[in-house]
């Protein structure tokens, strides 16, 4: 038997990191913008590295 595992991506498209924050992408920008969250350029795509995701919700989460 073979069993696969799931891997959780290093970082993930625009639409994707809205989606998993639950904001419009011109938000997400703006987090972009504001150093808030960390992106990496692979060629002509950007990504937004999960890790600053994961950063940002605590971050947040602690001002509450």
């Amino acid at each position: 038997m073979s069993r696969q595992q799931t891997v959780e991506p290093i970082c993930v498209r625009v639409n994707d990191a809205a989606r998993m924050i639950g904001v419009g992408r011109t938000k997400l920008y703006e987090l972009i913008s504001s150093g808030e969250l960390e992106t990496v350029k692979l060629g002509k795509a950007t990504r937004v590295t999960t890790a600053s995701l994961h950063e940002l919700v605590e971050r947040h989460r602690a001002l509450n």
